[in-house]
């Protein structure tokens, strides 16, 4: 309840600071289908609550958990608490790799393959057969609908490298809902994946690639960068195998995020897909990264 209650203290924060939360922004990507089938895509400060009367000594005092209550002040030498950094509140998503990630990769064909709106118990563990059989991580941007009766693969995932994003708990159109519920589709799937796995996702990716001003500032005050994607796949449409594997083959180049899904539908196709372009991209020299999370 932790991180839902922080990021509704920020939305209470940004109430009367901000206008226009539900203005949308273009980006790349942006469309699709009906929710849950469509492509996922991807995501201000909060303020701290008041003290509480009749504390002992005068002091005040806050609710446990409350980034703003008092320490210990019994050892002199005990260390001060300092807050995890947040991100900057961005304007646009991140669409690919900077550069500088690439070489520090060591390669100059780095490439990242990410997969939204599961986990699927029918699709994903043939995905993850499939990285693992040739040593490669991806990231998984989870739908916390998906996630809450699979957390085994929330697990799974961790145990295997791969990096776990936040995909809203429903796959809604953000920019379609108001900031409240933006907030909680967010804050919820955030809170599912750090039950299961101990940490919570530090990527968010809008679904539809549909983002605006509110995604962005409830994104970051939950701790995430925003993540697209500049190679769609169009797996979501049930195209074939073939053609799934020719529009990753021709649109793979240094930087580019590969945009793929395992669940929202029948996915077979993906899971074959991948079997196939993987090796392929492979053996042309590209090597599949995950993305470096930019300095707070």
């Amino acid at each position: 309840m932790l991180l839902r209650s922080a990021v509704f203290l920020g939305v209470a924060a940004a109430a009367g600071l901000l206008t226009g939360g539900e203005t949308d922004l273009p980006t790349p990507g942006a469309g699709g289908p009906a929710a849950g089938t469509g492509p996922g895509a991807v995501p201000g400060g909060a303020a701290g609550p008041g003290p509480l009367t009749g504390a002992p000594g005068g002091l005040p005092q806050f609710p446990r958990g409350s980034p703003y209550r008092l320490e210990p002040m019994t050892s002199e030498g005990a260390p001060e608490h300092v807050p995890a950094a947040k991100p900057a509140v961005r304007t646009r998503p991140i669409l690919e790799l900077p550069a500088d990630a690439q070489r520090e990769s060591g390669s100059a064909s780095a490439m990242t393959l990410t997969f939204d709106d599961g986990p699927d118990p029918r699709y994903t563990p043939a995905i993850l057969d499939t990285l693992a059989r040739h040593g490669v991580r991806a990231m998984f941007f989870v739908c916390g609908e998906m996630a809450v009766d699979n957390k085994d693969l929330l697990r799974r995932m961790v145990a295997e490298g791969h990096v776990i994003g936040n995909h809203t708990w429903t796959h809604p159109q953000l920019t379609k809902i108001s900031r409240p519920a933006m907030a909680s589709e967010i804050g919820r799937t955030s809170e599912v994946v750090q039950q299961a796995v101990g940490t919570a996702p530090q990527w968010f990716r809008a679904p539809y690639g549909a983002w605006n001003r509110a995604a962005f500032e409830i994104g970051a005050e939950l701790g995430m960068e925003p993540l697209a994607w500049t190679v769609d796949t169009l797996d979501w449409k049930e195209p074939g195998t073939v053609s799934i594997v020719s529009r990753v083959l021709k649109q793979a180049a240094p930087g580019v995020i590969v945009l793929n899904h395992d669940a929202g539908g029948d996915r077979s196709q993906s899971v074959q897909a991948l079997a196939s372009y993987l090796p392929q991209l492979l053996g042309r020299g590209f090597r599949m990264t995950l993305p470096e999370l930019p300095s707070r």
